[in-house]
């Protein structure tokens, strides 16, 4: 079975990027491996970050994708572990999501976004939220 790899933030260009990703696996009959590097945010209570990930399999599960979600707490940038879990699912496909950014933080190197499109070994589908 092929797999499409997801990384998946609990923000607007996440939500986008898994829209895409249960399209991209109903279209190729494709796994779907959600990938969620995000750390627990200031305020955030005991499991806010498992229940939105279970709200996240229940999601992909209802439009009929098999699907494996992780949590890696690797200390490691979220690119890495995306990129380390493509590597081992032997990806087809890893989608993310894109936010906006001013001129000035464009140019800012070492973003998430840029190491996964520039290291990524299949392709990338980078989507932005509305």
């Amino acid at each position: 079975m092929s797999t499409v790899v997801l990384g998946y933030v609990p923000k607007p260009e996440g939500e986008a990027a898994l829209a895409s990703a249960i399209s991209e696996s109903q279209l190729r009959k494709a796994e779907l491996v959600v990938v969620n590097s995000h750390r627990a945010r200031h305020g955030d209570g005991d499991g806010v970050i498992e229940q939105e990930l279970e709200e996240v399999r229940a999601r992909v599960e209802e439009a009929g994708v098999v699907v494996d979600v992780r949590h890696p707490e690797t200390g490691f940038e979220a690119s890495e572990d995306l990129l380390n879990i493509a590597d081992e699912v032997s990806a087809e496909l890893i989608v993310i999501g894109l936010r906006r950014r001013t001129p000035v933080g464009k140019l800012i190197l070492g973003s998430n976004a840029q190491r996964i499109l520039l290291d990524a070994h299949c392709p990338v589908l980078a989507v932005k939220s509305d």
